[in-house]
């Protein structure tokens, strides 16, 4: 099934998003912002990129780069963070998006730490550092929305994330899964921050 895919990323990782575009053999609608819009208005810009890119797109392919950390601060990340809002709500003339976020090679390492032993439930657990200092946290809160456990399933994360290499392998397969999410139990949960 084809997708309309808006991609959220950062300036420095354009060449991962130029590559989805222009190289990747991949299905989809690209609703993408691919010009500079011409205004010094912050408003104006997230309004436009609202109206005319992420309204009739059903799901945002976040880039997750070194550049797409909390930490870096708000004005640093105020158009990923304000794209990531816009994915999230779910309104009148805006439709909730599915999340995927892709974690490009240089920031692998820092996310996907490997396997761990639970001191709460003795079980082994993968550990996926999900925090201010590796994405922003509008995905990482619903990729880790709080369920009082010390692990998730996959039907307790909104957001999918999927390593670089994966993503360029099989790109429908996470694409698919990402707007799935939209219609399972867990969307009701979702937050966005900010908002």
């Amino acid at each position: 099934m084809t997708h309309k895919c808006f991609i959220s990323f950062k300036t420095e990782d354009n060449f991962y998003k130029s590559y989805i575009q222009n190289e990747l053999s991949v299905d989809m609608i690209d609703k993408s912002l691919n010009y500079s819009i011409d205004s010094d208005d912050e408003e104006y810009i997230l309004r436009k990129i609202r109206e005319e890119h992420l309204a009739d797109s059903t799901v945002t392919i976040f880039l997750i780069g070194l550049y797409s950390a909390e930490s870096l601060g708000y004005q640093q990340q105020k158009f990923i963070k304000r794209e990531l809002q816009a994915s999230l709500y779910d309104g009148k003339e805006n439709t909730k998006n599915g999340i995927l976020g892709v974690v490009l090679p240089i920031m692998q390492n820092a996310i996907f730490k490997g396997d761990y032993i639970c001191s709460k439930c003795s079980n082994s657990h993968s550990c996926v550092s999900l925090n201010d200092e590796t994405v922003i946290r509008e995905f990482s809160y619903n990729y880790y929305i709080p369920n009082n456990s010390c692990s998730h399933t996959e039907e307790e994360r909104y957001c999918v994330l999927v390593k670089w290499e994966d993503f360029d392998s099989s790109p429908e397969k996470y694409i698919d899964q990402a707007f799935n999410k939209r219609a399972e139990l867990i969307a009701s949960k979702t937050r966005i921050y900010g908002i």
